[in-house]
């Protein structure tokens, strides 16, 4: 997006676009892991969920589109990225249930198979230009090109924006929702009560990758819009640290998540007004951000508001 003519406002105007198109994959992703991790388990193999999300889109929104039109074609995208992530997070969600196996060494190993099954299948379409998914244009009302492309909105941002609240919902005012806080708190507890940890585990971690693949569809088919095999550039894993960072709270993810679409922005944004000195440190923001996060949270002085008792645990 050229900023050239706005001069220093287009700083603001380039991270506040930034945001509302790079905070989605964060949004979902988060999401998809406060769900998982409510429920008691980790799920580090978000970012080969997040990579297999965004081939699988592209792939069969390539495929697809002579048979359902270049308008439909990118939903089925999507349909098939969140079915690509329950594959993942079924296999995921039946390896760490397992005696003696750890969340942390499966999260990696998911990591390793996501990606490279990602890598290998994805290999077609690295060239090829297949349909995006509409946006909605709610900068019509300015004359500056400029803010028209701030503000072109993608449906799967504004979706991401209401499953937040919707999720809050469904933790505090649903049965589901107090079965899987009671499986998280505790599974002895949850098992008196004649609740199966193994299954309500396996549908938050399969419901939790779902949202996870949809968020590498918000990749390939509306930002940056392309298919690479560096396209998550790690956003899979910094979503565990806005999971922290948001004390476990759906509301607190969606913040987090523009918070880290802002900082990802940064270094693009002043790039666009011809600021090159020190690009490579703003583009760094969002990593430096997910340390930050870490090393606060990791204090043994700080007791973590919201964290679910057998997080990390063994049952």
């Amino acid at each position: 997006m050229a900023t050239e003519s706005l001069g220093l406002w287009g700083i603001p105007l380039g991270i506040i676009a930034g945001t509302l198109r790079g905070s989605a994959p964060f949004l979902f992703v988060s999401l998809g892991e406060c769900l998982t991790e409510k429920s008691g388990k980790i799920n580090l193999g978000l970012e080969g969920t997040l990579l297999m999300g965004a081939m699988s889109a592209y792939g069969v929104s390539y495929l697809s589109q002579d048979l359902v039109g270049p308008f439909w074609a990118p939903w089925l995208g999507v349909l098939a990225a969140g079915l690509s992530g329950m594959a993942l997070g079924a296999i995921h969600g039946w390896l760490s249930q397992q005696p003696r196996v750890n969340d942390v060494a499966t999260g990696i190993a998911m990591i390793i198979f996501g990606s490279g099954l990602a890598f290998f299948l994805g290999k077609p379409f690295i060239q090829p230009q297949a349909p995006q998914l509409f946006t909605l244009d709610w900068g019509n009302w300015s004359a500056a090109p400029q803010i028209q492309s701030a503000l072109k909105i993608s449906p799967l941002f504004l979706l991401g924006v209401a499953i937040a609240p919707l999720l809050h919902w469904f933790f505090r005012y649903t049965r589901w929702g107090l079965y899987v806080r009671a499986v998280g708190d505790s599974p002895q507890a949850a098992r008196a009560m004649g609740i199966s940890p193994f299954k309500v585990r396996m549908l938050s971690i399969v419901a939790g990758s779902f949202l996870a693949g949809i968020g590498g569809a918000c990749l390939s088919l509306y930002y940056p819009g392309v298919w690479t095999e560096r396209i998550s550039s790690g956003q899979g894993l910094m979503a565990v640290a806005l999971v922290i960072f948001a004390k476990w709270n759906p509301i607190q993810c969606l913040w987090a998540s523009m918070l880290f679409g802002g900082a990802q922005a940064i270094g693009p944004a002043f790039q666009s007004v011809g600021f090159d000195s020190y690009y490579y440190l703003f583009n760094a923001a969002p990593y430096i951000l997910t340390l930050l996060i870490m090393v606060v949270t990791c204090s043994p002085q700080r007791t973590l508001t919201g964290l679910p008792g057998a997080l990390g645990k063994e049952d």
